[in-house]
C-alpha cells in the first residue's frame, strides 16, 4: 500500500501543538450550531410540517425545472417535485397553503373544509397549473399528509440519533476504554451539531433525505475516529515515549489512510450532489458537509480530547488487563 501514500509513513507533523487552537474552534463551532438551531430554527420540509402529496402522469416525459417553474408561477413556492418511473410520471409535494403565502384562493379556501378537501381542492389547481399544450396530464392520485404524522417522524428521527449514540458509546467501551469512547461521542456529536448548524444557517430544507445523511454522517465520522484510536492504542503499547509523541505519531501515521478515505467519499458525493436529482441534493449536501467536517475532526478534536482533563488517557490505561494476557498466552 506504500505507493498508495499521500503521506509519507513516518510523516512526523505536529497536530497536537495546535490542539488547544483546534478544540477552541471547534466549542466555537458547537455554539454557533446550537445558537443557529435554538434561534432561527429549522426550515422544515413537508416530511415533517405536512402537506399535500399530489401523483400526476403526463403523455411525454417533462423537464422537473419546468414544472417547478411552473407552480411557482401558480402560487406554490418551495413545491418538491420528482420523477419515477418512466419519467412521465411525476409526485409534487406541497405545504399546507395559507393566504399569507400567497397560494391560490382555492388552495386557500380548500384548508377550512378538511383533509379531503385540501387534497382535492389542490390537485385540481395543480392540474390547471400544468397544462402544456400536446401533453396531457392526468391526477393519479392526492393526499393530505397531516401535522401529526410530521411530528411522530420528527420524533422517530430523535430517537434514531439517540439509538445510534448509545450504541457507539457501548461498542466503543467494549473495544476500547471508557476513555475513548466519551472522545469518539463528543466528536461525533460536534460533527453532527455543525451539520446540523449549516442547515439551521443557511435555511435550507430539512427533510428525512438530510436526516439520512446526518446519520450516515456519524458513520463515517465514528469509523474514522476509531481507526485512529486504534492505532493509538497499538502504539501505548508498543512506544516508550510520552503521550503527545504518541498521539503525534498516530494521527501520522493514519494520515494517508484518512486522507484517501475521504478523498474517495467525497468524490461520490459530489456526484450524488450534481446528478442525482433535487430529491437528493439535501442529503448529498449533509453528506459533503459531513465527509469535510469528519475527517479534520477525527484529526483535530478526537485525539486532542485525549489529552485534557479526566479523559487523559496514559499507558497503564491502554496496557493489556491481566486476562487479556492470559488469553493471549494460550493462543497458539
Amino acid at each position: 500500500m506504500k505507493p498508495l501514500n499521500v503521506f509519507p509513513y513516518d510523516a512526523n507533523f505536529n497536530f497536537m501543538r495546535l490542539r488547544w487552537v483546534s478544540l477552541s474552534i471547534a466549542l466555537l463551532m458547537m455554539l454557533v450550531a446550537i445558537g443557529a438551531i435554538a434561534g432561527k430554527g429549522f426550515n422544515f420540509a413537508l416530511d415533517f410540517t405536512g402537506g399535500t402529496v399530489t401523483e400526476l402522469r403526463f403523455e411525454r416525459p417533462v423537464a422537473v425545472d419546468d414544472v417547478r417553474d411552473r407552480l411557482e408561477r401558480a402560487g406554490y413556492g418551495g413545491a418538491q417535485v420528482q420523477t419515477f418511473g418512466s419519467g412521465t410520471e411525476l409526485l409534487v409535494r406541497l405545504r399546507p397553503a395559507t393566504a399569507e403565502d400567497g397560494a391560490p384562493a382555492a388552495a386557500t379556501g380548500a384548508a377550512q373544509v378538511g383533509e379531503t378537501g385540501i387534497g382535492d381542492e389542490t390537485a385540481a389547481d395543480i392540474q390547471r397549473a400544468l397544462v402544456i399544450e400536446g401533453n396531457p396530464v392526468t391526477v393519479l392520485r392526492s393526499e393530505y399528509v397531516g401535522p401529526q404524522i410530521g411530528e411522530e417522524l420528527a420524533i422517530n428521527g430523535i430517537w434514531a440519533l439517540i439509538f445510534v449514540v448509545v450504541g457507539f458509546l457501548i461498542y466503543i467501551s467494549l473495544r476500547f476504554e471508557k476513555k475513548f469512547a466519551i472522545a469518539a461521542v463528543l466528536t461525533t456529536l460536534f460533527d453532527v451539531m455543525a451539520v446540523s448548524g449549516w442547515f439551521a444557517l443557511s435555511g435550507h430544507e430539512f427533510d428525512l433525505t438530510v436526516l439520512a445523511g446526518i446519520l450516515s454522517v456519524m458513520g463515517f465520522s465514528i469509523n474514522d475516529t476509531i481507526v485512529v484510536f486504534d492505532r493509538i492504542r497499538e502504539n501505548f503499547r508498543a512506544l516508550r515515549t510520552d503521550p503527545l509523541t504518541v498521539l503525534n505519531r498516530s494521527i501520522n501515521q493514519t494520515l494517508s489512510r484518512t486522507v484517501i478515505t475521504s478523498f474517495v467519499a467525497l468524490l461520490t458525493m459530489l456526484a450524488l450532489y450534481f446528478y442525482g436529482g433535487g430529491s437528493l441534493t439535501g442529503m448529498a449536501e449533509a453528506m459533503l458537509i459531513g465527509v469535510v467536517i469528519g475527517t479534520l475532526s477525527s484529526i483535530f478534536v478526537a485525539a486532542p480530547l485525549l489529552t485534557f482533563g479526566p479523559l487523559s488517557v496514559t499507558k497503564q490505561d491502554l496496557m493489556p488487563k491481566a486476562r487479556d494476557e492470559a488469553e493471549l498466552a494460550r493462543r497458539p
